[in-house]
């Protein structure tokens, strides 16, 4: 018996589908839901989100969020979101490279400045060693888990 995962950014739904678990990087550390989990809500840290189903498995990055937990389904509603097979490689660098050449500057005058510097390259560092783990000398996905109601078969 499959448990329902929804993954939703600001700007869209990134997954939706049936699933047999989702392990995802809560505040207090890694957990994984499986159908028939007691009811939870909790914060999300940035990390990695993993969807397995039959026959595969699907990794996500996510920026912090929330995630809500029922018996029979899963909602994460992530800051941003992104299956790690669609991460631009040549982006992530770019905004790295960026990234630490500011700090090397040394700090800005203005904390929410730095801040967002760092949390620019804590994002581009995330979306990198994603690729690395996940995504490289990995074949991408050939099925997904099937959603009736739009009308996929699986």
């Amino acid at each position: 018996m499959p448990i329902r995962c929804e993954i939703v950014s600001q700007d869209r739904t990134v997954f939706e589908g049936d699933v047999d678990i989702v392990v995802l990087p809560g505040s207090d550390g890694e957990m994984g839901v499986l159908p028939n989990h007691a009811p939870l809500l909790s914060t999300l840290n940035m990390g990695v989100v993993t969807v397995r189903y039959t026959g595969g498995e699907e990794v996500f990055t996510v920026t912090g969020g929330l995630v809500e937990v029922q018996p029979d389904i899963v909602t994460v509603l992530a800051d941003a979101a992104e299956q790690v097979d669609e991460i631009d490689i040549a982006r992530a660098e770019e905004a790295k490279k960026r990234a630490e050449e500011l700090l090397s500057e040394g700090p800005p005058q203005d904390t929410d400045a730095y801040l967002a510097i760092e949390a620019a390259l804590r994002r581009s560092n995330l979306r990198l060693d994603a690729t690395r783990r996940y995504r490289i000398g990995r074949q991408p996905m050939q099925t997904r888990p099937s959603d009736p109601e739009r009308g996929e078969a699986g």
